[in-house]
């Protein structure tokens, strides 16, 4: 038993021929047994209702002449052997009759049934009109199956119909399904054989592929022209071999950048630094104006109330400087590192704008400055409302701290498919080409002593970079001949009535 199972387990080419000889065993069995078993009862009762059918149809006939002119009638008795006569029952004279000795069959039904025929008789049905048997072992006629009595007009009747020696029918026909099962067996046996080596051949190369594969051997190939699975899944090995390499490849690409990464470890040490040292030059100056003008306000260096009321402004403004560049660093620390939870909620992004523009107004007629804002209908977006209202803030502000010659400000909503663009422009000077990818670093100024004119710190603009990527969104700055444009681009939620910006 173990040899078997050696055997079959070997290879996929033992396992096919194996199972195409046990599935011919079973099936030549299973036909064997149906036929000792169930061919007789078959065949019998196929003929019960052959001899059913023509009882019904003599019985519901108009008249004997009816059933003479009938050729399917006639044709149906011819095909399936089929004898039948009708007599009367007290004269005994022939009535219809469709059988080769009608004669003999008259005398048998007057004299030999239900009496005093000769064979082994089994008695099939019995009713009030007739009676169905089968007879066999009979000497003088053939075994058969009769049905006789009486019709529904009293004449009676006798339908036969001959049956053979099914016992020995079986016996010569699973004779012969045997030869030609063992027969087939063996060109069968023969035909996996052939075939199944033509199918394990490729997948036998495909196993040598993949332990060179295992062994991280990814310069060979499955070179079959064929397109059926085997084929596909040699091209797909093929493809992975190469997605392998290509991957390896990046690994050890990625763990080249780890060891530089690792190497830059000081270097964000220096940038940790060098922050702190930001920090602290941006509040060296506001901490050392407050000291010195409280200094002052405590020697009484003048006791006027005018200038003591200048000093107090001038501390008040520094620590009003201090504690906005405070909130602005600890706003940008939480975006960085992700403590800051986005909210994603559908919004009216042309109500949003115009309540901060309508805001800006009046520090923008204090710089004699227009901002313009045309947008009528609603713009739906998806994203935080509360964190692009303080990217819109800041847009402004900007704006407003930089805005020069014309002194026009422009906030346009302008949409592309799925995407919808709110920009900021104002007149004034370009931003140098050098500067336009650090405004967004924190603590970078393009201009200090503007900056610190209106008392910027630097952080707007990294707040603003941070907001968008929290929420996988876009922005960027883009310089005209006459001034800058400053945007960002939002998720659609619905459509509105806006222009469409270039690609």
């Amino acid at each position: 038993m173990k040899a078997i199972k050696k055997f079959i387990g070997q290879s996929i080419r033992n396992r096919l021929a194996v199972a195409f000889i046990g599935l011919m065993a079973l099936f030549m069995v299973i036909i064997l047994l149906l036929n000792t078993f169930f061919l007789e009862r078959v065949y019998t009762v196929s003929r019960e209702e052959n001899i059913y059918h023509v009882y019904d149809t003599i019985n519901e006939a108009d008249s004997y002449r009816s059933l003479d002119n009938s050729r399917s009638f006639q044709d149906y008795l011819m095909e399936n052997n089929l004898s039948v006569i009708i007599a009367d029952p007290v004269t005994s004279k022939l009535k219809y009759a469709f059988a080769k000795d009608p004669e003999a069959m008259v005398v048998r039904l007057i004299y030999g049934f239900p009496l005093n025929l000769e064979g082994e008789q089994k008695i099939l049905k019995t009713t009030e009109q007739y009676v169905l048997e089968r007879r066999v072992n009979t000497l003088s006629v053939t075994d058969s199956i009769n049905m006789y009595g009486s019709l529904d007009n009293g004449d009676t009747f006798l339908v036969s119909t001959p049956i053979e020696s099914l016992k020995e029918s079986a016996r010569i026909s699973n004779l012969f399904y045997i030869t030609v099962g063992l027969v087939m067996i063996l060109l069968g046996s023969f035909a996996v054989v052939v075939l199944s080596q033509r199918i394990t051949k490729p997948l036998h190369r495909l196993s040598q592929l993949s332990r060179e594969m295992a062994n991280l051997n990814f310069n060979v190939r499955y070179d079959s022209p064929s397109q059926d699975e085997v084929g596909i899944l040699g091209n797909n090995l093929n493809k992975m071999s190469e997605e392998l390499e290509r991957t390896i490849s990046e690994l050890k690409t990625a763990n080249n950048e780890l060891q530089k990464d690792i190497e830059k470890k000081n270097q964000i040490d220096e940038m940790r630094k060098e922050f702190l040292s930001n920090v602290s030059h941006e509040l060296k100056t506001p901490i050392a104006l407050i000291q010195g003008y409280a200094e002052g306000l405590q020697e009484c260096i003048n006791d006027d109330p005018e200038s003591r009321e200048f000093y107090c402004s001038v501390i008040i403004d520094e620590a009003g400087k201090m504690n906005n560049m405070v909130k602005k660093l600890l706003t940008l620390n939480q975006l960085e590192f992700g403590n800051d939870q986005v909210t994603m909620e559908r919004f009216d992004i042309t109500e949003l704008i115009r309540g901060v523009v309508n805001s800006s107004r009046l520090l923008a007629s204090q710089k004699e400055a227009e901002i313009g804002f045309v947008q009528k209908a609603p713009v739906y977006v998806w994203g935080d409302e509360f964190k692009i209202e303080e990217v819109v803030t800041n847009y402004i502000s900007n704006a407003l701290n930089h805005v020069d010659y014309d002194k026009k400000i422009e906030v346009k909503i302008l949409q592309k498919g799925e995407r919808v663009r709110v920009s900021v422009f104002n007149t004034g000077d370009p931003i140098p080409g050098e500067d336009l990818d650090k405004i967004w670093i924190k603590f970078y100024k393009v201009d200090k002593a503007r900056t610190r004119e209106y008392g910027g710190s630097g952080i707007g603009l990294s707040i603003v970079k941070a907001i968008m990527d929290s929420m996988n969104q876009k922005c960027g700055v883009l310089n005209y001949d006459n001034g800058v444009e400053f945007w960002f681009e939002m998720q659609s939620a619905g459509p509105a009535e806006i222009s469409i910006f270039p690609s």
